[in-house]
């Protein structure tokens, strides 16, 4: 049966997307929901590009694999994911002439990071006075919209379909080692944008190791507004806690990582789950490091334990 590791995570940070926006305000990339508020997010494109740019950064990830033979911009032919760590975790297409295209299914799905704290506005006024008077000349203006927020965004991971692709088959060593890097990434993630560095690294992490691949706690990560300082509401956690897939039950393969000071009800949250399935951010990734090395190197995990 396949074996799916999932995560959805809670991260602060500031203004991470941008459309193209109008005229001379930069606008961020933003929607609306039924409650009449506005939140801003960053796209799934926007996390995937920050997750193998420091995938070549710390773990020297092999990107010369790029071309555009066929007038197109992908993949090379002869690249496999053998040669490339993005061909195996996050799919392909290739393109041939006169062919059907050849294609590989993400291994690894990110959804987008939607604030958890509605847009009210807020804007930045921007110029270039400096530079303008080296040269004596008049300051161009720019206003940019500003959203400082909590964020939630979800990672899921076929453990079963990892280095594997038609004939090519990596060694457990290896695809462990992607994977674990992979975790290690989303441990530090961050995001470089408009001269600024925000920090994604998690505040909160809800999932596990499951029997099968399903994103459990995909929207259930929701402030109590009526509560002064951040709150989660606990009551959408238990009920993905509650779900059953034939006879496994998801709160017993369910962890979570969480950072001390951050919400106000960290009791009520460290209260859903037994102490062992409790950690820190780092301990929840070392845990979760250590079961993905069991279940490529030393095939312990059989749905039945923690």
């Amino acid at each position: 049966m396949n074996k799916g590791l999932t995560l959805t995570m809670i991260f602060q940070a500031n203004s991470l997307n941008y459309g193209e926006g109008m005229g001379n305000i930069s606008e961020l990339k933003k929607f609306s929901r039924g409650n009449g508020q506005m939140y801003t997010f960053a796209s799934r494109q926007s996390l995937r590009y920050d997750i193998v740019r420091l995938g070549h950064e710390l773990f020297n990830w092999n990107l010369q694999t790029v071309s555009n033979d066929e007038g197109t911009i992908q993949f090379k032919k002869d690249a496999t994911i053998e040669d490339s760590e993005e061909m195996d975790l996050f799919g392909y297409m290739k393109t041939v002439k006169g062919k059907s295209a050849l294609t590989r299914e993400a291994v690894v799905r990110v959804t987008p990071a939607i604030s958890l704290e509605p847009y009210k506005s807020d804007m930045d006024f921007l110029n270039n006075m400096g530079m303008a008077q080296r040269i004596g000349e008049s300051n161009n203006l720019a206003n940019i919209e500003q959203h400082h927020s909590l964020y939630t965004y979800t990672v899921t991971i076929d453990l079963s379909k990892i280095g594997e692709d038609g004939p090519v088959s990596l060694s457990p060593d290896e695809k462990s080692n992607r994977v674990t890097q992979l975790l290690t990434i989303l441990n530090l993630l961050n995001r470089r944008i408009r001269g600024r560095q925000e920090n994604l690294s998690p505040l909160f992490i809800i999932g596990g190791i499951y029997a099968v691949c399903n994103p459990f706690f995909l929207g259930r990560i929701q402030l109590r507004p009526e509560h002064t300082g951040f709150e989660l509401d606990t009551s959408l956690l238990q009920d993905g806690l509650e779900k059953k897939f034939f006879v496994h039950e998801i709160k017993h393969h369910t962890h979570i990582g969480m950072a001390s000071g951050v919400f106000n009800n960290e009791e009520d949250l460290s209260g859903m789950l037994p102490s062992k399935q409790v950690h820190s951010v780092q301990g929840m990734f070392d845990y979760l490091i250590d079961k993905v090395k069991s279940y490529y190197l030393v095939d312990e995990y059989e749905g039945t334990t923690n």
